[in-house]
């Protein structure tokens, strides 16, 4: 068998384009997917996929770290976030072909399943365009909080935090304890909450200062409290906070979370499959995290296909924690995928068909093909005209 082409699709999803990879081969009919969005970076990422096609064109795709190690040691540039999003589009998309060859699911091939259902969680409303409501409204905010909750979930992860800069207002941590308070009465005991800080806070202080706002709810983490990438930062902070933290989403290597694994960083480690080289890197990851006592808490704000990824990676990862998903981001979402996310009292039931169990209605995606991508990135800027942190 051979790799014959690799192809992009382009899906606008509002704030994302969905990158959509699909590696054909000479067997007919047969074909996988895998997903590279990265946000407001689609022309490089597809430029990128088009610079990768040599390395795997003309290979058999069933040698799945073979082809990942032609495309990052061939290109003898380190890789950033760009080229190993791009990288991982293809890889996902080989596992894909292998396990529809085979007749199984990915998970099978990843070492079977090592649970009977997957934890997911999601944002205010499904994470849907136009449904956020401002944290300065802290009824509107529990509503819609307790609205999402009655879709089905007990997990949420929600924005309390402002854009911050090095140092914290009273009076604006007052509000985000007051606004954390009022959720966790509406929601009572039963949900867990999770906070993303986006990295907003510049300084350790400052972002102790909202933590510890937080923590009297029980959190059952805060992400991103700080930039990545200062890693002894991040662990700085951990020992100083009475709640447990989180980070991932912008680490990409195996080097990078050994950093955060050895200084007990966080508790939890949030790899992004389309970013981190696919399940080739992931599954590097998660046993770099699993040594160190670490749980696993997959990154995923994208299209369908990263969802699927995800949850076969879920099913066979044994120290796996909680998926994000984002599922209902767009209304359109069942119109041009065919999916196995099937949500269950919380939770994602386990796929029985080969592959990922994706795919797409080409015809139905070329209605909605590539255009600007709304940023709110643009909005982070502090009083002063300082540019934040989003």
């Amino acid at each position: 068998m051979k790799i014959t082409a690799v192809e992009t699709t382009i899906i606008n999803a509002v704030m994302r384009n969905w990158i959509c990879v699909k590696v054909l081969t000479d067997q007919p009919g047969l074909y996988g997917w895998g997903e590279a969005t990265l946000e407001w970076k689609t022309r490089a990422v597809v430029g990128t996929i088009e610079d990768l096609a040599p390395f795997v064109v003309g290979e058999d795709p069933r040698n799945i770290e073979y082809l990942v190690q032609r495309m990052t040691r061939f290109s003898f540039w380190p890789l950033g976030a760009i080229g190993l999003t791009a990288v991982s589009g293809i890889e996902q998309a080989l596992w894909d072909i292998k396990a529809k060859e085979l007749g199984v699911p990915v998970w099978q091939l990843l070492g079977g399943k090592v649970r009977d259902k997957v934890r997911v969680y999601t944002h205010m409303r499904r994470a849907r365009i136009g449904g956020a409501v401002s944290p300065d409204d802290i009824e509107g905010f529990c509503d819609a909080v307790e609205e999402t909750v009655a879709m089905g979930y007990n997990a949420l992860k929600l924005g309390f935090v402002p854009y911050v800069g090095y140092d914290a207002s009273p009076k604006s941590v007052r509000h985000v304890e007051k606004l954390a308070a009022a959720v966790r009465e509406r929601v009572g005991e039963g949900v867990d909450i999770m906070t993303d800080f986006h990295g907003r806070p510049d300084s350790i202080d400052a972002a102790k200062a909202y933590i510890d706002a937080i923590a009297p709810i029980r959190p059952m983490f805060v992400e991103e409290p700080i930039q990545p990438g200062d890693t002894p930062a991040m662990a700085d902070l951990a020992r100083r906070v009475d709640c447990p933290l989180a980070t991932g989403e912008r680490l990409f290597t195996p080097v990078e979370f050994a950093e955060v694994a050895a200084t007990r960083a966080v508790a939890y480690v949030q790899p992004d499959l389309c970013h981190c080289a696919g399940l080739t890197g992931g599954r590097r990851i998660a046993a770099i995290a699993e040594a160190a006592h670490m749980g696993v808490c997959p990154h995923n704000p994208m299209g369908p296909v990263a969802g699927a990824v995800a949850l076969h990676f879920d099913i066979a990862t044994p120290n796996f924690v909680i998926q994000e998903e984002a599922v209902g981001v767009v209304p359109w979402f069942d119109e041009v995928f065919e999916h196995p996310m099937n949500l269950v009292d919380g939770h994602w039931t386990i796929p029985q068909g080969p592959g990922f169990g994706i795919e797409i209605n080409e015809k139905a995606a070329a209605k909605r093909p590539f255009a600007q991508e709304e940023i709110p990135a643009l909005e982070a800027i502090l009083p002063d005209g300082t540019i934040a942190n989003w």
